[in-house]
């Protein structure tokens, strides 16, 4: 979501881009919708001439994550072990600066697989001997979302009931997609900072009023039951056995319930990026042409 809405910034701006994906479909659309971009389809945890790549670079900007996968182990090898090539390959061709997508996960109280490899991640970065800056964005939305809120829209286009966790009432802090891309713009024209910096939403919005937000900006009468959360695990579990590539997974259940509450730092001031209100956000989510293009785009696990 992120690399796709950043490429058509930096293209405004005249930056010659290279863009690395292990994914061919998620590339090709990128290609198509940004002439010029050049892509290369890699995977990231192993070696290869894609490192020769970095060489020269002005920025090396990581957008990868595994977020969530069927087996432990992929968040160790596309989490950790490509983090390690990532800045191997960084400090071997004298990029000066890598602008590093971690996460708030690493400020949560959730201990999962995604989150502590996100919090090694971190630390292979800050011992990485490369100039660098760190941005932890909370939920995202935006165009281009497979996952997220933008699973839940289309979710609510093909069913009439939807199913949620418990009460709902689960805080969450949304940042729009195109917010925390203007930073990572003001990154690349600025000194690394050799810090972290939690990219926080401004607003304190329940899971359930998201999805209420969502169905009435479709102008959708939708209703949604509360399942107890013991219950939906459950049917979670064997949905994921039956589908064998779940859109969610038991931990975002758990991340989802954990109960964070993260602080909110000035990183409007700090980067002169102005905060997108959800309800603006989502606005132009809907309305922006590449919200069906989403469809096009793979899960990422």
């Amino acid at each position: 979501m992120v690399g796709q809405n950043l490429a058509p910034l930096l293209r405004a701006q005249d930056r010659t881009v290279i863009a690395l994906d292990k994914n061919r479909t998620n590339l090709d659309l990128l290609e198509r919708l940004n002439p010029g971009i050049e892509a290369h389809a890699v995977d990231l945890a192993e070696e290869g001439p894609w490192m020769d790549l970095f060489a020269g670079a002005d920025a090396v900007v990581d957008l990868k994550a595994q977020i969530a996968a069927p087996r432990p182990g992929l968040f160790e090898r596309n989490n950790v072990r490509a983090q390690k090539l990532v800045v191997e390959a960084c400090r071997r061709g004298k990029v000066g600066h890598l602008i590093h997508l971690s996460s708030s996960v690493v400020i949560s109280v959730a201990k999962d697989a995604y989150s502590e490899s996100k919090r090694r991640a971190e630390e292979l970065v800050r011992a990485g001997d490369v100039p660098y800056t760190m941005l932890r964005p909370p939920l995202m939305f935006g165009c281009f979302d497979v996952k997220h809120l933008g699973f839940i829209s289309r979710l609510l286009d093909r069913t009439p009931v939807l199913p949620i966790p418990g009460s709902g009432r689960f805080l969450r802090q949304p940042v729009y997609v195109l917010d925390l891309c203007r930073v990572i713009l003001a990154c690349l024209d600025r000194e690394p900072t050799l810090a972290a910096h939690n990219i926080i939403g401004h607003e304190r919005i329940d899971f359930i009023e998201l999805i209420r937000s969502i169905a009435r900006a479709r102008g959708l009468r939708r209703a949604i039951v509360p399942v107890p959360i013991p219950l939906f695990g459950v049917l979670l579990r064997a949905h994921g056995w039956l589908t064998r590539k779940p859109a969610f997974v038991p931990e975002q259940l758990d991340a989802l319930t954990a109960g964070d509450d993260f602080p909110v730092e000035d990183w409007t001031s700090r980067f002169g990026v102005e905060y997108t209100p959800f309800a603006v956000g989502l606005e132009e989510m809907l309305a922006a042409p590449g919200y069906g293009h989403a469809r096009e785009m793979v899960s990422p696990h």
